[in-house]
């Protein structure tokens, strides 16, 4: 097994792709999973290690979210993201960040673009998701007009710097497609949480393909005992609500009392479920309840 500075060494600076001309490269680190333990153990002393090995440990602090050991590692990525992707991005405020500039440089010279087959419509039940393609012939007309837009928008800036405007201002009608490049610093534990929440299957999926890369391609090598304990215990695991425990309870009761075997169907899992939801002819956490169960294997699929 390669050690972690010659795991850093083959990671540096490998730019690993994303959508048309994106990346995510790795930059530095600081700490590996034996940087988490140490900084763990400090509380308890020497003692501890006799106790508890690494990977028992790592995974004891991330299952009762014991968070302070894991800010004590840091990776800091150089990223290529477009800027509408990035706007989402850079919502997660606990990183340092620093960002190619249009002020003082011109604009990086690359757009994101849509393949035909690429063009997603818009989710009925989640206002700010997507669900399902569009047609192939839409999807070709739509990709057409979507180039023809990008190669105007990038004349029109072309032509203001060649007259001599500010490039502070010739920016200013450059479209969400262009991409930007940023250095991104983050702690392990905050580095986690962003990628528990852009990794989902409800994150937008430009946004979703450079979470994953991240975390499959540089924090689980960089980090193995760790990413290990994640996907375990955050990424593809589920949380249970009071309310979900209560439904589970009672779900289980009337299945037993009137003979039912699992996973019951809907009208049962309607009959269960907490006064609360009953008055309500939509409910987002009657939804997802009713996903958790399905994928426990408690209530069949409608």
């Amino acid at each position: 097994m390669a050690s972690n500075s010659e795991t850093v060494e083959a990671l540096r600076w490998k730019k690993f792709p994303v959508l048309n001309d994106g990346f995510v490269c790795l930059v530095d680190t600081m700490g590996d999973d034996s940087a988490v333990v140490q900084a763990a153990r400090v509380s308890y002393g020497e003692g501890t290690k006799h106790v508890s090995d690494d990977r028992t440990l790592i995974r004891y602090l991330m299952r009762h979210r014991h968070t302070t050991p894991l800010e004590m590692a840091e990776i800091k990525l150089l990223v290529r993201v477009p800027m509408d992707c990035w706007r989402q991005w850079i919502r997660h405020r606990m990183a340092s960040v620093n960002e190619y500039s249009t002020r003082y440089s011109v604009a990086i010279d690359s757009m994101q673009e849509t393949a035909p087959g690429e063009w997603r419509t818009q989710s009925v039940s989640n206002r700010q998701g997507s669900a399902g393609f569009l047609s192939p012939e839409m999807g070709q007309k739509l990709t057409e007009s979507e180039h023809e837009f990008q190669k105007s928008a990038e004349r029109l800036y072309r032509e203001r710097l060649e007259v001599g405007v500010a490039r502070e201002q010739a920016r200013k009608d450059l479209p969400l497609c262009c991409y930007t490049e940023a250095y991104w610093k983050i702690d392990l534990h905050n580095l986690l949480h962003f990628l528990a929440l852009r990794m989902d299957s409800h994150a937008q999926l430009e946004i979703r393909q450079y979470a994953t890369t991240i975390g499959e391609q540089i924090v689980a090598k960089l980090f193995p005992t760790v990413w290990e304990a994640f996907i375990d215990y955050r990424r593809d695991a589920l949380a249970l609500s009071r309310l979900e425990i209560e439904h589970i309870q009672r779900l289980s009761q009337l299945a037993g009392s009137k003979g039912f075997g699992l996973p019951v169907g809907q009208d049962v899992f309607m009959e269960s479920q907490p006064e609360v939801w009953k008055s309500l002819s939509r409910s987002r956490e009657r939804d997802e309840c009713r996903e958790k169960l399905i994928l426990m294997g408690l209530v069949k699929e409608a």
